[in-house]
């Protein structure tokens, strides 16, 4: 099957391109609900843990989610009240989603892998007034509840004791609510972010960014149309959910594909669910198709598929190749943030470099800039930026919630800095070096972590593969790599010295680790990015 919004001639789409916000925007309404006019057509195909299946329409979830916004409004929930949701892969959470969009209440999601001292700090931070979760992960928020003053009402979904139970509270709420007409700019979901160190700041995003934003990110990266079933492997409680499992399909029309899996990742149970549903479009996670690739992918044979996606770090070439020949569907990267839409992606049609970033993305100008936002020319390593003046993009986010700081450090004159060291070819294609913080500097070489890690991958004993700089006294800093083998290797110096010069091999001689430690597992945010601060601090425990 071809594309279907193929992006064709890249320079006249990103030239003619433009998105309009009108001054009042309700997305519920002016776009999920058109598409439910049509009563039978298919919003989502929700699998449970336990293999059983259900069809839900847009018409459903738009009587259901207007319940949801009168339950809200019930319990008195205003306008702007934060609604702490913590919720697994339920169709509960996207009826609760757009019910917050009608009741211009702000979800604040989470993911059940929260403790509940991630949970006290994000309901307190938040001030949010009302909680919703699954009966699993009840007693979290009960152990916290006395400590989070803005905390009124918790509401659960499942068998519950509670007076504030889910279907219970639906019953009495009316299925009929008015747009509200509600300002574009009003605020809409409230993410945070997770960061390497400190704390995890609050990303506002608005009833304009997202779910107008995301149009590029479903026309263009995601290549959907209303007859797709798009599948994305992503936790409700990361932002990835917001962006390919539910404003970008759903912007085109397309279906989602939603398994609620519980425990730990099944590359075998993951393919097979491509056997078993008509999924069309998929987006994954690097770790999981490097997962995924370690199975012998020509055993299987997907009913449907036709294009795949990857973003959240970059894809190894390897891990392409691999998937190309076992699926016989390339990985299109794309790149963006928990405060964006898609900045940059190798779109379909175009020209593949592996291990690029791709090009800026329709609707947005990027460039690599130095501290002083001057831009840099091609072939030199700076921060990517996103111009916001003198019209700020469609996509981007308004400022991170109540942190002047944080602002102060991301919005600098003309720009937005993201914090990701990055150069640019002559064509355009973004390559990303690593996190500002994370540049290792070795005898006054940069280092990117990234390559050294993309190196180590490509060797056949190495599952994942995570670096950081370590403090020496002749070299400022040397590269130390933490490395989890495949189930069939074990760890020895012979395979500490054979994994140096691999990487002697594949990359310059200069990047390869001096040092090398196994772990069982690589510490990760709730996103699933490396946690290199815990890196660092297993380093010194180790010393």
């Amino acid at each position: 099957m071809n594309s279907y919004y193929q992006i064709g001639d890249y320079k006249k789409t990103y030239r003619d391109f433009q998105l309009n916000v009108p001054e009042r925007y309700n997305w519920a309404y002016e776009v999920f609900d058109k598409w439910g006019d049509d009563p039978n057509k298919i919003a989502m195909v929700w699998v449970s843990d336990n293999g059983e299946s259900r069809e839900v329409t847009f018409s459903e979830f738009g009587k259901r989610s207007r319940k949801v916004a009168n339950m809200l409004t019930g319990l008195g929930a205003k306008p702007g009240d934060k609604i702490f949701v913590m919720l697994p892969r339920l169709v509960e959470w996207w009826e609760i989603f757009l019910g917050c969009m009608r009741s211009l209440t702000v979800p604040v999601p989470g993911t059940t892998l929260l403790t509940p001292k991630d949970i006290e700090y994000r309901i307190n931070v938040s001030e949010s007034s009302i909680a919703i979760v699954d009966a699993d992960n009840l007693d979290k928020i009960e152990s916290v509840r006395s400590r989070c003053p803005s905390l009124r009402h918790i509401v659960v979904i499942g068998k519950t004791t509670s007076p504030f139970e889910y279907e219970n509270l639906l019953t009495s709420a009316s299925p009929n609510l008015e747009n509200p007409q509600n300002l574009s700019s009003d605020p809409l979901v409230l993410y945070f972010t997770s960061g390497t160190t400190g704390f995890p700041k609050m990303v506002m995003n608005t009833h304009s960014s997202y779910p107008i934003g995301h149009v590029i990110t479903g026309k263009f990266w995601l290549d959907n149309n209303p007859s797709d079933l798009h599948w994305t492997l992503s936790d409700t409680g990361w932002a990835q959910a917001a962006w390919t499992a539910l404003f970008a399909p759903w912007n085109m029309g397309s279906a989602i594909f939603i398994w609620d899996q519980r425990g730990r990742f099944d590359p075998e149970s993951t393919m097979r669910m491509f056997e078993k549903y008509p999924i069309s479009t998929f987006f994954a996670p690097p770790t999981a198709y490097r997962m995924l690739v370690q199975d012998n992918l020509h055993k299987y044979n997907p009913k449907a598929l036709r294009h795949c996606v990857g973003a959240g770090e970059a894809v190894n070439p390897e891990v392409i190749e691999s998937w190309q020949d076992g699926t016989g569907h390339h990985i299109w990267e794309g790149y963006g943030q928990t405060e964006t839409v898609l900045l940059a992606a190798t779109f379909p049609g175009m020209k593949h470099k592996p291990a690029s970033m791709g090009v800026t993305a329709p609707g947005f100008y990027m460039a690599i800039v130095d501290e002083d936002g001057i831009e840099l020319p091609p072939g030199t390593e700076g921060e990517l930026a996103v111009r916001t003046n003198p019209q700020r993009p469609v996509g981007l986010f308004p400022g991170y919630w109540e942190n002047n700081e944080a602002n102060a450090t991301s919005f600098r004159g003309d720009w937005y800095f993201t914090g990701d060291l990055c150069s640019q070819d002559e064509d355009g294609y973004f390559w990303f070096v690593g996190r500002a913080d994370d540049v290792i500097i070795s005898s006054s070489y940069r280092i990117g972590p990234f390559e050294v890690e993309s190196a180590l991958v490509e060797h056949p004993a190495v599952a994942e593969a995570a670096v950081i700089g370590k403090d020496d006294v002749l070299r400022g800093s040397i590269v130390k790599a933490f490395v989890v083998l495949a189930s069939t290797n074990k760890e020895s110096q012979e395979l500490v010295v054979e994994l140096q010069e691999h990487v002697k091999r594949v990359t310059a001689p200069y990047k390869y680790p001096r040092e090398i430690e196994f772990l069982s597992d690589l510490p990760k945010t709730i996103s699933g990015k490396i946690r290199r601060s815990e890196l660092r601090r297993i380093d010194n425990k180790s010393k």
